[in-house]
């Protein structure tokens, strides 16, 4: 079954509505999946909720969302660096669910791997903790995290090939390789397809079903 699409809007027919979960792959401009954003901000799907290292700048990524107030909710470690991001955080406009790094890399690897929740003590004695299940373990305190399991992943891959595997390339695999395995569909964007071991220098896009480091 061949799994590649001609373009970025071609992968996302069908599968977006208002009120879809994404996660998405990236840190900082590293590795995001910059032309499948440009194809949500065409069509136009509204009240998204965005699980994301971070939201891009005013004009890039995930900030020309932002800028068409498509986004709803951000589940981000980093926010800084988006003018935008802060104008409509601060005035009530956007919600916004704190993670470290870390426990949002691993919050996607469970999901992907069908576990439901886990303990950390990252969260330990912070805001981001507030709310949450907490249990002692060897006389320390770890807080629950729930695995992601998103509606749609959109990723960046170095190659793909027309089954959906993935290669994903040196620091520009960071968040993607978790985030693709999030979700009920993955929509990956590569720079090189490949059939068997022959490479061809072309853009393709295609619904994954393997990912590799």
């Amino acid at each position: 079954m061949d799994k590649t699409f001609a373009g970025a809007s071609n992968a996302l027919e069908g599968v977006l509505f208002d009120g879809t979960f994404i996660a998405a792959g990236g840190f900082g401009l590293c590795g995001i999946p910059e032309l499948l954003i440009d194809a949500i901000r065409k069509v136009g799907t509204k009240d998204l909720t965005i699980a994301s290292n971070n939201c891009g700048v005013d004009d890039f990524g995930f900030g020309v969302l932002l800028k068409t107030k498509q986004i709803k909710k951000m589940i981000s470690s980093y926010v800084g660096e988006n003018a935008e991001f802060m104008r409509q955080y601060l005035s009530g406009e956007l919600d916004l669910a704190f993670n470290p790094q870390g426990t949002l890399a691993e919050r996607m690897r469970a999901g992907g791997a069908g576990i439901a929740g886990f303990y950390t003590k990252t969260d330990v004695g912070t805001v981001v903790a507030e709310g949450k299940e907490t249990k002692t373990f060897n006389g320390e305190a770890y807080v629950l995290e729930t695995g992601i399991v998103a509606d749609l992943s959109i990723v960046k891959a170095w190659k793909a090939d027309t089954s959906g595997n993935l290669v994903f390339r040196k620091t520009a695999r960071n968040f993607n390789s978790p985030a693709a395995t999030a979700t009920r569909s993955a929509s990956p964007k590569s720079r090189r397809s490949c059939r068997s071991a022959a490479s061809i220098p072309t853009t393709s896009t295609c619904r994954a079903s393997t990912c590799i480091a």
